[in-house]
């Protein structure tokens, strides 16, 4: 019940080959990011990211060769301080003042680069398109949704451009690549979701909600509020009264989190199960990275129809 695999040719990683890897530093602070990165500087790109495969950035502690990592760091991408609450002390000290570009922030700053104005105007459309105000305490997983991480791409770029050592025409080119990509991937999936419209769809945390509502696909619970904390009893039982009323519920779980006491709470309940993974752990650090993961996505809600239902 997998989502078939784009039939696009991604020449950009081929492309991209041809150049050496760039001097520039780049760390990012989760997979996803990285994987923007990678579409936007392509494959020979010089970038780690800081939670590994496993962690979650709700609550990880950083080790002290990661801040080492940080200091020497070129640029350094990250979603904001309601995502990776571990760097956000760190991170507004003067020592890295220009290297930052937090993603939650990015609508707020000043740049006469044109990129960057795009980039500026198209996080202003989509805080309009879906009313989230994302520096006041809003849902910050916003690189599940393709039109959100376009603008980041968009950001990318901007920050990109101005090292020497990173060619124009070529940030240029794959990012109109990633965009043309992107739409296409975007229109596939809308095709293949379609039949998952009237699946209630469970999940851990509020990570696939940007995903969702891009989709028009249903939440209609979620597990916890607060990633860090187990549920309440009290949130526990309404989580079950909702799953009793639900039609077609599917719980979409996280590698991420200890799912012991999912299967608890289900017990006797008709639920499906599925797994995605918002982190994107498995998918390939590549300039079509991105897409993949959109995909992965994807798949893990499809796994959520019926047998026999047409997708």
């Amino acid at each position: 019940m997998n989502l078939k695999s784009t039939s696009l040719a991604f020449g950009l990683a081929a492309a991209v080959a041809a150049f050496p890897a760039s001097a520039t530093d780049i760390v990012t602070s989760i997979k996803p990011l990285e994987l923007l990165v990678k579409a936007v500087a392509g494959d020979n790109a010089n970038v780690s990211t800081i939670v590994p495969p496993g962690s979650s950035p709700h609550n990880y502690s950083m080790k002290p060769s990661q801040r080492r990592a940080l200091e020497k760091a070129d640029a350094i991408f990250w979603v904001g301080p309601e995502m990776e609450t571990f760097l956000g002390r760190l991170l507004s000290g003067s020592e890295f003042e220009g290297k930052v570009v937090a993603f939650t922030q990015a609508h707020t700053d000043d740049n006469d680069d044109e990129h960057q104005e795009h980039s500026h105007d198209a996080h202003h459309d989509d805080h309009d398109h879906h009313d989230h105000d994302h520096g006041d305490g809003e849902d910050p997983h916003i690189w599940v949704d393709p039109e959100l991480a376009l603008g980041m791409a968009k950001a990318i770029y901007a920050k990109l451009v101005t090292f020497d050592d990173m060619n124009k025409a070529e940030l240029e080119g794959n990012l109109k690549q990633f965009e043309q990509n992107l739409s296409a991937t975007e229109q596939e999936i809308k095709i293949s979701l379609s039949a998952a419209q009237g699946v209630s769809l469970f999940t851990y945390h509020s990570a696939l909600e940007r995903f969702a509502e891009h989709y028009e696909l249903t939440v209609a619970g979620v597990l916890t509020l607060n990633p860090e904390m187990s549920p309440g009893a009290r949130h526990i039982d309404d989580v079950q009264a909702q799953l009793r009323q639900a039609n077609q519920p599917c719980l979409l779980t996280e590698p991420q989190f200890n799912q012991q006491w999912w299967h608890s709470i289900t017990e006797g309940l008709n639920v499906t199960f599925s797994t995605w993974d918002p982190l994107a752990t498995d998918i390939e650090s590549t300039a079509s990275g991105y897409i993949e993961f959109q995909q992965s996505i994807a798949n893990a809600v499809l796994e959520c129809l019926p047998e026999d239902a047409e997708h």
